[in-house]
């Protein structure tokens, strides 16, 4: 079996320095703002952990004869991909798409990482065996792990080791016996709060000079000299979970991490100074296409959480009949659908790489990956304008519906024809919080941004697409034809 949300949660009850507010938190199981998350990652667990949910959420390991998270499974084959899908798809329709990194995000760059030792043997045998020892602790131990792989954004001009001060980002402080010392930096931590680990490496390039920050490596959460500290947690503030539903149970939060003069024992360490595999460390080994897989089949279902939301409303208010209004949410269901579509066409057009790993197609990928980020907004955009002021227009607390006074008028003027004033209330609330709310904006943000700049992202998808096919297309039509013909 794999662990309980109840071993999760006990997990989590460490000796972790997390600073909110000025204050030191003592158990973030039990603080306000993070306890809610810290129930819905625990119901992932516990869904996984079902008996009867054994064959779709896990597989047999080679190791101990248990069972093993299909996140951290190696896709040697069509079917592999076709478990893993079904996992994230399970797991990404408990939180609604909103946990951007569950616990099965960076366990697939693992599952990609462990996939190809050989690629880390190109920085010494010792870091290829650290990969594995460590994807097998994971695996076995079903780890929630965090990571952050983008330094602070101090002076975008100069690379990391011209920075104002030394060791400002992640990087070598000074070499032991025993491991390295960390000293700097690193952000957007998302789950950092909530997780076993951090793995912390660097997803941009760095240049000649950088050694010191060219690291990947992971670090328990617990560690002594690690600090993290979160961003304002939505969660707080709120009046209630009827008013604010999604921003009080899913809000995985993002941390700036410091490392201050950290000990990284050898054996956690997987690149070490070493500026060319840091950077294609994603891209040669499949972790980076494993991981964003699974990014895009949650945003895949945050589109379906959203229109079905939308279309419940249009059924409940009565415009669902009005052919404008069916054409409307037929767009919408036309881009959640294309979202899809490409997940799986991807997957079924997947090739081997190198190390015997099934790879879904990187061109339809990065595709995806360009649309994620214009077909999130469109879709909101859209949905502001079906609603209108009905969005605006609710009463201002749950407590609202507590006061016989109040009630009256709300039960005669806010309702719909399909539905009474409790229920109307709710499902806007529900769509505010998803759309419009502080918590709301965050996710706009998470969306425009998760793979990268628009560049980057675009940049990808310009190296993974097969010009030689549409060139050769071209060279077929203009050999057809001559000057006189």
């Amino acid at each position: 079996m794999t662990r309980s949300g109840e071993e999760y949660i006990r997990a989590l009850q460490d000796t972790r320095t997390v600073f909110l507010a000025g204050q030191r938190v003592e158990d973030v199981t039990a603080h306000p703002a993070f306890a809610e998350t810290v129930k819905s990652v625990a119901r992932l667990y516990d869904i996984a952990n079902e008996p009867t949910n054994q064959q779709l959420m896990t597989f047999p390991s080679l190791r101990d004869g248990g069972f093993v998270n299909n996140a951290y499974l190696i896709p040697h084959g069509s079917n592999d991909l076709v478990a893993r899908r079904k996992t994230h798809k399970c797991w990404a329709d408990a939180s609604y798409g909103l946990l951007g990194r569950s616990p099965d995000h960076v366990a697939s760059f693992f599952a990609g990482f462990a996939g190809a030792p050989g690629f880390f043997e190109l920085g010494g045998r010792q870091f290829a065996d650290n990969v594995l020892r460590f994807y097998n602790k994971a695996s076995s131990d079903d780890l929630y792990l965090a990571y952050t792989v983008i330094h602070p954004t101090v002076d975008r001009s100069q690379p990391a080791h011209k920075q104002p001060e030394a060791n400002l980002y992640a990087s070598v402080f000074k070499e032991l016996d025993e491991g390295a010392i960390i000293r700097g930096a690193m952000m957007i931590g998302t789950g950092a709060v909530i997780a076993d680990y951090i793995f912390v490496s660097v997803i941009t390039p760095l240049i000649t000079g950088d050694e010191d920050y060219a690291l990947s490596f992971v670090v328990p959460s617990n560690t002594p000299g690690l600090k993290i500290y979160p961003r304002r947690p939505y969660a707080l503030g709120q009046s209630s979970v009827f008013d604010y539903p999604l921003s009080t149970r899913f809000d995985e939060t993002d941390s700036l991490i410091v490392l201050d003069d950290v000990l990284i024992p050898w054996e956690n360490i997987f690149i070490y100074r070493n500026i060319e595999l840091t950077f294609t460390q994603w891209t040669h080994t499949s972790a980076h296409i494993l991981g964003n897989t699974q990014a895009l089949i949650r945003s895949s279902t945050k589109l379906q959480f959203l229109i079905g939301l939308v279309k419940r409303i249009c059924d409940r208010n009565g415009t669902v009949t009005r052919p404008e209004v069916q054409a409307q949410l037929g767009d919408l269901a036309t881009k959640a659908a294309l979202v899809e579509a490409m997940i799986l066409a991807a997957e079924s057009t997947a090739t081997e790489d190198q190390y015997g790993v099934m790879r879904p197609n990187p061109a339809i990928m990065h595709a995806n990956q360009v649309l994620q980020a214009t077909i999130y907004p469109e879709v909101v955009d859209l949905v502001r304008n079906m609603m209108g002021g009905s969005l605006i227009q609710l009463p201002s607390s749950s407590t609202d519906f507590a006061n016989p006074d109040i009630a009256v008028d709300l039960n005669r003027y806010v309702r719909w024809p399909s539905g009474d004033a409790t229920e109307r209330t709710k499902l806007l609330k529900l769509l505010w919080d998803l759309i419009s709310s502080e918590f709301a904006g965050r996710h706009m943000q998470y969306e425009l941004f998760y793979a990268g700049p628009p560049s980057v992202v675009k940049g990808r998808e310009f190296r993974a697409y097969d010009w030689a096919g549409a060139e050769r297309l071209v060279d077929h039509c203009l050999d057809s034809f001559e000057l006189f013909t």
